[in-house]
């Protein structure tokens, strides 16, 4: 199946009221886990890596994109319908390569940039990819971050600058911080849906959780009802992917015949139990926000 447009995903998930899931992929067997349990529930998807992580600093040398755009070749031969995004990254020149590469959707990151800084990159990327068919997702406000950089205050979404954003940008999807937090290893956000519903009253786009690892599923409905069409995960899958290997891992010693636990595909292999667990918890993640089943119409 071709890739689908986001845009046209999210549409149609306010229509049936339901969110698209964004399931974050890091390697090949993450991304084979979030499409298996995509096309094993029934669900349309939304697949693709994080820019921001793959120009990350920390790492020993640069990460060669093209390698990651590749696999978007390889949804072609999904059953549901998938959009292949490019996530958080305010480098415009990856943008523009990874539209190249064939990522049909891009989030530009705001974190870096002023509000007014934002709002014309974000404008430019529209203007360039919507003439090529692709997505562009924004965000108005920043989340908390609890992750490496350690304790990072995050700033509630305002909806009157939300309004004003979306207005003069032309933006298809914002995301938006109404208390959700990025790498939330534990416990769960503390969400503000009156804040939610205020955004909604003045946006007539989808909008966007990110950090939906820590989001109380509980609330995902009302807040599908609100104007939510789309959930970022991404830290609960990479949990769940180094549970899975620390598992496997107990019986393997060094004198013991590595090819089993790597690479050859069965019960033993690490790669296997990794791409498993990736696929598992995206399934709940599917139930949870309303699209598994959904691909059929």
């Amino acid at each position: 199946m071709p890739l689908e447009s986001m845009t046209r995903l999210l549409s149609e998930a306010r229509r049936r009221n339901y969110a698209v899931c964004y399931c974050e992929s890091w390697n090949l067997e993450s991304f084979e886990g979030v499409l298996e349990a995509a096309e094993e529930t029934g669900s349309p998807i939304i697949a693709g890596f994080n820019g921001g992580f793959l120009m990350n600093p920390q790492r020993t040398k640069p990460e060669k994109l093209a390698f990651y755009g590749g696999l978007g070749k390889a949804l072609a031969t999904i059953s549901v319908p998938v959009a292949f995004l490019l996530n958080e990254t305010d480098d415009l020149a990856q943008i523009r390569y990874g539209i190249d590469l064939g990522f049909n959707a891009v989030m530009v990151e705001g974190d870096h940039f002023s509000i007014a800084e934002y709002q014309q990159a974000v404008r430019e990327v529209v203007q360039s990819a919507h003439s090529r068919g692709v997505s562009v997702e924004a965000q108005v406000g920043r989340l908390p971050y609890l992750g490496d950089r350690g304790e990072l205050k995050g700033e509630m979404t305002d909806a009157a600058v939300a309004k004003r954003f979306v207005e003069q940008t032309e933006v298809d999807a914002l995301g938006i911080s109404i208390g959700n937090v990025h790498v939330l290893t534990k416990g769960q956000a503390s969400i503000d849906l009156e804040s939610l519903a205020r955004i909604h009253e003045v946006i007539d786009i989808p909008l966007v959780i990110h950090g939906g690892t820590g989001f109380p599923l509980q609330f995902a409905a009302q807040a599908i009802r609100l104007g939510v069409a789309k959930f970022n995960f991404g830290t609960g899958l990479k949990q769940a992917y180094l549970q899975a290997i620390e598992k496997g891992l107990q019986d393997y010693t060094p004198a013991a015949d590595p090819h089993p636990f790597l690479g050859m595909g069965g019960n033993k292999d690490i790669m296997v139990a990794g791409k498993e667990a990736v696929k598992n918890k995206v399934k709940e993640l599917l139930a949870a926000t309303g699209s598994a089943g959904k691909a059929a119409h």
